[in-house]
């Protein structure tokens, strides 16, 4: 059965809480030979995360999550592309999960390679690399038009949060598959922001207004 998105929104959350206070579950960091024999045959992610490639920012780590609980995607700049949204199809409706976080983070190099190719219009010697750049770009073309001349650290800040945001736009209006289990089947499609510089995760973008009610577990993890 489908665990309900409001309970791995609080898996999440509480995991969060664990890693900043380094108290991490046992059963996270080992798996006895049962565990690993019936992970086998079969898997239940309560969770996909489409997060960026950084080195700083493993979404089972910052989670405090263990072998088998999350479908995680990651690709630099957490662009979302045909192939990331394809994932996030193949997980939600072949392992019914229903929650999806988009996971931005502070200090992304991605983003920030986007700033300056907006600043000096610079040259990727890779077409590969340029591609994401320029996907990043697309979503934060506005927020330097709007914020050119600002100082490059508070520049950097927004463009971090309206990227996960515009991913977040499309996987839910760029596909129909993720549309349709969006109305129909409760999928729930959250933005959120890691800072690496403390640990905690801010859920920011599109919550449901009941999560965020009085003594719900949703806003900046701090």
């Amino acid at each position: 059965m489908p665990i309900p998105p409001l309970e791995s929104f609080r898996r999440l959350r509480d995991g969060n809480r664990r890693f900043i206070d380094n108290l991490r579950e046992p059963e996270n960091l080992h798996l006895s030979d049962h565990q690993r024999a019936a992970m086998a045959l079969s898997q239940e992610p309560h969770a996909i995360v489409l997060g960026c490639s950084d080195s700083r920012a493993p979404a089972e780590l910052i989670f405090d999550q263990g072998l088998g609980d999350l479908f995680v995607i990651r690709v630099a700049g957490n662009i979302v592309a045909p192939s990331q949204i394809g994932s996030v199809e193949f997980a939600a409706a072949q392992f019914h999960t229903r929650l999806v976080v988009v996971l931005g983070h502070t200090q992304c190099g991605a983003v920030r390679a986007s700033l300056d190719h907006f600043r000096r219009d610079s040259r990727s010697p890779s077409p590969n690399i340029r591609f994401i750049v320029q996907r990043v770009g697309k979503a934060i073309a506005q927020i330097y038009a709007d914020g050119g001349e600002s100082e490059p650290g508070e520049l950097l800040k927004k463009a971090v949060r309206a990227n996960v945001r515009a991913s977040c736009h499309k996987l839910r209006h760029g596909s129909a598959v993720l549309q349709r289990l969006i109305k129909n089947d409760g999928l729930v499609v959250v933005g959120a922001e890691y800072s690496i510089e403390t640990g905690a995760v801010d859920f920011f973008d599109g919550l449901p207004a009941a999560w965020t009610a009085e003594g719900s577990p949703a806003g900046p993890l701090e």
